[in-house]
Formats: structure tokens, C-alpha cells, sequence
């Protein structure tokens, strides 16, 4: 391919993006302004497009009732769009309502699934999540040794909760699963490294 032909392939790509970007933002721009109904004219027509983020935006404008009524089945179906393509906080937030059972039955082994997808992408409320799933059995057997790895990798992520919950923990466990717990947590990496 010659360099010519590149370089306006390229352009191409750029001039195309610039647009779905500056309507992302202005969506952006409204929802801070609580202009939601704005915010959800921009959104709207990138989500049906396949945009990620203006998918996992529609969901939350679902999900919290902002522009729009209330209303989870319609979350669920944004946030399952974004989540599919790889979006953290759409995974995690999916993984959420089917936890809780919101626009449709509790589920999980769903909830587990994104909650581990978004984990592993290095999300702290994810991890946390996850160790709170391993730590009460729900979904999983009852596991204190992965409970106390999540809350490890989350507490390191900055979720605040995490080291109250690791001191809890910490109460419950022998050295040898403690030392265990930390080993593997050591040992993990982030998909996004």
C-alpha cells in the first residue's frame, strides 16, 4: 500500500471519529449539566451505532431514571451491548443488576461472569464484588483463600472498603491461607497490561 493511499485511509478514519466523538462529549457536557434529555439525544444515536461508551451511558440513563423512566430491562440491554465489547464499568455494572436481580431474575453465575471480566481488566469495585461472592458462597463455594486475594488486588486498586473488609477477613484465616491468598495475588496481572 503506498504511503499516499495510507495516509488518507487514515484521514479518513479520523474525520469519521471526530464527529461521533464531539457528540459523545456533548453528551457528556449536558449530563454534568443535568441537561439528561440532551445527554440522551447525543447518546442514543452512537449506542444504536455499537459505541461502547455512549451504550454503557444509555444504560446508566436507564438505569438511574435520568431522561428517562426508570427502568432495568432497558439497562440490562444497554449495558450487556457495552459490556459485551469489553467495557469495565458496563460489565460491572450489568454483573450488578443481575446480582441484585434488577430488570430480570438474580443470576449468579452472570453476575460472576462480568463481575470477573471487569475484575480482570483491574477494576477494584469488581474485585471486590468478586470477593464478596467467594466470601458468602453466592454463586461459588465458599472460598476465603480467592475472597481474600479480590479484596487484596482492590484494596491495592483503590477501593476504600477493601482494607476494612481484608481486616475482617484477615480474623477468619489461617497464615498458611493468608500467605496463600497473597501469593496469588502477587502473581496476577491485569488483562490490560
Amino acid at each position: 500500500m503506498s504511503f499516499r493511499l495510507t495516509m488518507t485511509l487514515v484521514l479518513s478514519i479520523f474525520c469519521l471519529a471526530v464527529p461521533a466523538w464531539a457528540d459523545f462529549q456533548a453528551g457528556m457536557n449536558a449530563h454534568d449539566r443535568e441537561d439528561y434529555a440532551t445527554a440522551l439525544r447525543e447518546w442514543q444515536p452512537l449506542a444504536e451505532q455499537g459505541d461502547a461508551l455512549a451504550q454503557y451511558q444509555v444504560g446508566m440513563m436507564y438505569h438511574k431514571g435520568r431522561g428517562v423512566p426508570q427502568d432495568d430491562v432497558q439497562a440490562r440491554k444497554w449495558y450487556g451491548k457495552a459490556a459485551a465489547q469489553g467495557e469495565a464499568k458496563a460489565q460491572f455494572s450489568l454483573g450488578t443488576l443481575y446480582f441484585n436481580g434488577e430488570g430480570g431474575r438474580k443470576d449468579y453465575q452472570q453476575a460472576l461472569r462480568w463481575f470477573r471480566l471487569a475484575a480482570n481488566q483491574g477494576m477494584a469495585l469488581a474485585q471486590t464484588k468478586l470477593a464478596i461472592m467467594y466470601d458468602y458462597g453466592e454463586g461459588v463455594p465458599k472460598d476465603k483463600v480467592q475472597a481474600y486475594t479480590w479484596l487484596s488486588l482492590a484494596a491495592t486498586n483503590g477501593d476504600k472498603s477493601a482494607p476494612l473488609l481484608l481486616n475482617s477477613l484477615d480474623k477468619e484465616m489461617t497464615p498458611a491461607q493468608i500467605a496463600q491468598a497473597k501469593k496469588l495475588a502477587s502473581e496476577w496481572k491485569s488483562k490490560d497490561q
